[in-house]
């Protein structure tokens, strides 16, 4: 940590501790882990979106140039 480090006091206090039954913690309970898991759980905010850009996804191929040989054997096999 460098030594001009502007909140370096306060990093250096560490992580703040309270007793069980003090002001702050009546105040604020301790979330159980279930709900605390759902707070950071992943969501779709867009649901249906990305199905739906992959539905339109189109794979595509060059455009292939043919020769004058390749194109009538091409026509001979359409008729």
């Amino acid at each position: 940590m460098p030594v001009n480090f502007r909140y370096r006091d306060v990093f250096l206090k560490g992580k703040p501790r309270h007793e069980r039954y003090d002001a702050f913690c009546s105040r604020h309970p301790r979330m159980d882990v279930g709900r605390r898991a759902k707070i950071f759980a992943p969501y779709d905010a867009l649901k249906g979106f990305h199905e739906a850009v992959d539905a339109k996804n189109v794979l595509y191929r060059d455009k292939t140039e043919l020769s004058e040989g390749d194109v009538g054997r091409c026509l001979t096999y359409r008729v």
